[in-house]
């Protein structure tokens, strides 16, 4: 008597891309949120596991550690969204927006009004950040590696200038890049919207007019 085989069923690698996607977003907002409750110290991983309905080898799997994890919910926060995350910062709507505008003052303009609201979501992360850095190596090379792909990304933005002729004349690109690094810094955006009380969009509207007088030239 012969023994009936039954048929395997067919992998589904979408599915389980999809699951794991799920599961890397689970783990990042469960993150986020007992980093935001305990503190960096105290927010380990078997705790942020748990709040995110996985193993702790899981979370390792996916990130490496609780300093890389923390950088990742980070990137999160400043794209909006683990997914969005996941898609590279100059292929983003908002940065698509930017770099397709050919007037240089629309250009700091669209850029200043994705500002308020990175710097929102971010802002209670970077007080995390503040407190744990010094006291924690890792943390303090992710906060360093941060930065660097923040200069990064505002030298890219710096040359699309540059290339277009758009900045002021005897300007060196990476002094432009410079000074978009420094007034695009969530320090300053602390200064003004938390320490001074500026709206956002006051600090918006500033940070666009501040920028074109730096960076182009006087019309």
């Amino acid at each position: 008597m012969s023994e009936t085989v039954k048929p395997r069923r067919p992998y589904d690698s979408r599915r389980r891309q999809a699951q794991a996607a799920q599961t890397r977003q689970d783990i990042l907002a469960a993150a986020h949120q007992v980093f935001l409750e305990r503190g960096y110290a105290a927010a380990t991983l078997a705790s942020i596991a748990q709040a995110a309905g996985v193993v702790v080898e899981t979370i390792y799997r996916g990130f490496g550690g609780k300093a890389a994890l923390f950088r990742a919910v980070v990137e999160a926060a400043v794209a909006g969204g683990a997914a969005r995350a996941e898609i590279p910062p100059d292929e983003r709507p908002a940065i698509q927006a930017v770099i397709a505008e050919t007037d240089p003052r629309r250009q700091l303009e669209l850029y200043a009004a994705t500002q308020p609201g990175i710097h929102a979501r971010m802002g209670p992360l970077f007080r995390v950040l503040a407190g744990a850095a010094a006291a924690d190596p890792e943390l303090a090379e992710a906060s360093r590696q941060m930065e660097e792909q923040r200069l990064a990304g505002m030298g890219r933005f710096a040359q699309l200038l540059g290339d277009r002729g758009a900045l002021r004349p005897g300007l060196p690109v990476d002094e432009a890049r410079d000074v978009l690094w420094t007034l695009n810094s969530h320090a300053v955006h602390d200064l003004l919207v938390v320490e001074r009380g500026w709206a956002p969009d006051r600090y918006r509207d500033w940070l666009a007019d501040t920028l074109a007088r730096t960076l182009l030239p006087a019309t």
